[in-house]
C-alpha cells in the first residue's frame, strides 16, 4: 500500500509517500480501505519528533482518524461486515491506504455524510466528549469558554455544547474566525489579538474552560472560573507551567484536569466510542452538528496539509483524501 511516512523529524517536507506492507487484521480487528484521513495537531507533534507513537502503532506513519470501507474482518468480529462504511479512531497509521482497527474503535459514518466529513469526526468528537462532558461535566444552562474556537476541536465543541443546551464563548485570532464561530452557534466570540478575554468573561464567569493554549492563559482561566468551575487542558501550546494560589483553588472548589487520548488503553477507547455513539451521533443525525471541513488535500500532498495546519489560518478541519485506495 501507499502511505505517508515521517522520514526524519522535521518540517512538513519530511513527509514522503512510500510503499509499505498492507496491515493484516487481527482476530478482533477490521481492515479498512481508507478513503479519507483527518489532519490533527498531534500529527504535527509526531512529525517533529515530540509525540512518539504508543506501542503497537506505526512509529512513522501519522494519522489518528480515518473513514473508509471495511474490506476484511477478523474471526472474532461481530459488529461489522465487508462493505460497511465506517469512521475510526486510530493510535497512528491513518495517512495510508489501509489500516487495521479494533472493531470497538469504529463507528458507522452518520447518515448523509460523505467520507471526508466522516474522517473529520473521530479524533475531535472523542476528545470533546471526554474532556468537556465527562471530565468537565458541562451541563445544560452552564457557560463554556473555548480557547481556539476556530480549530477542529473548537468548531466541534461549539456545536455539541450548544446542542446540549450550554452557553458558549470562544476566543480566536481574527474577526473572520470569530464570525465563523458565531455562525456555528457561539454566543460570544472574542478576538484575543484586540481584546482581553479575561475582561469580557470574568464578570459573568465560566463554569467550564476548554484550553489548548496554556502558558499565561492559565492564571487568567483560573480567575475567570466560577465557584466549582472546571479547567480542562487538552494541549499547552504556550507552555505547561504557571503559578496559581492553591488556597484560592480550595476556597472556590476549582477543578483542574485534562487528558490526552492517543495513549489510553483499548478498553477506554471502546467505552468512549460507545458513549459518543449514544450521545453525539443522534445530534449529528438530527442536523444539529455539521462537520466543518476547511480544505482537503490528496494523500500525496500531506506536507501541504501540515503547512496549512501550522499556519493557523484555517477554520475547521483539514482532511486528506486517499484517492488511490481500492
Amino acid at each position: 500500500m501507499k502511505a505517508i511516512v515521517i522520514t526524519e523529524p522535521g518540517g512538513p517536507e519530511v513527509l514522503k509517500l512510500q510503499d509499505r506492507v498492507t496491515p493484516v487484521a487481527a482476530s478482533d480487528q477490521i481492515l479498512v480501505s481508507i478513503k479519507a484521513a483527518g489532519v490533527n495537531r498531534p500529527d504535527v507533534f509526531q512529525r517533529k519528533g515530540n509525540y512518539p507513537a504508543p506501542v503497537g502503532a506505526p512509529a512513522d506513519i501519522p494519522g489518528l482518524e480515518v473513514s473508509g470501507i471495511v474490506v476484511k474482518v477478523g474471526e472474532q468480529v461481530s459488529k461489522w461486515r465487508v462493505g460497511d462504511r465506517v469512521c475510526a479512531l486510530l493510535s497512528g497509521g491513518g495517512y495510508a491506504e489501509y489500516a487495521a482497527v479494533p472493531e470497538d474503535h469504529c463507528l458507522p459514518i452518520p447518515t448523509g455524510l460523505n467520507f471526508v466529513e466522516g474522517a473529520s469526526l473521530p479524533e475531535t468528537v472523542f476528545t470533546v466528549w471526554h474532556n468537556v462532558f465527562e471530565r468537565g461535566g458541562l451541563k445544560a444552562g452552564e457557560h463554556l469558554l473555548i480557547h481556539g474556537g476556530s480549530s477542529g476541536i473548537g468548531v466541534t465543541a461549539i456545536q455539541i455544547a450548544k446542542a446540549m443546551g450550554a452557553r458558549v464563548t470562544i476566543t480566536a485570532g481574527s474577526d473572520e474566525k470569530c464570525l465563523a464561530c458565531k455562525k456555528l452557534g457561539a454566543d460570544v466570540a472574542i478576538n484575543y489579538r484586540s481584546l482581553d478575554f479575561e475582561d469580557i468573561v470574568k464578570p459573568a464567569g465560566a463554569d467550564v474552560i476548554l484550553d489548548m493554549v496554556g502558558g499565561d492563559y492559565i492564571p487568567k482561566n483560573l480567575r475567570i472560573l466560577k465557584d466549582d468551575g472546571r479547567l480542562v487542558f487538552i494541549n499547552a501550546m504556550k507552555g505547561g507551567k504557571a503559578e496559581w494560589n492553591a488556597l484560592d483553588i480550595m476556597r472556590r472548589r476549582l477543578t483542574i484536569t485534562g487528558s490526552t487520548l492517543r495513549a489510553r488503553d483499548p478498553r477506554f477507547k471502546a467505552n468512549l466510542a460507545t458513549a459518543v455513539h449514544k450521545n453525539v451521533w443522534p445530534i449529528i443525525e438530527a442536523g444539529k452538528f455539521t462537520p466543518s471541513v476547511f480544505k482537503t488535500f490528496p494523500l500525496s500532498l500531506a506536507s501541504d496539509a501540515h503547512t496549512l495546519l501550522e499556519s493557523s489560518s484555517h477554520i475547521g478541519k483539514i482532511v486528506l483524501e486517499v484517492l488511490t485506495a481500492g
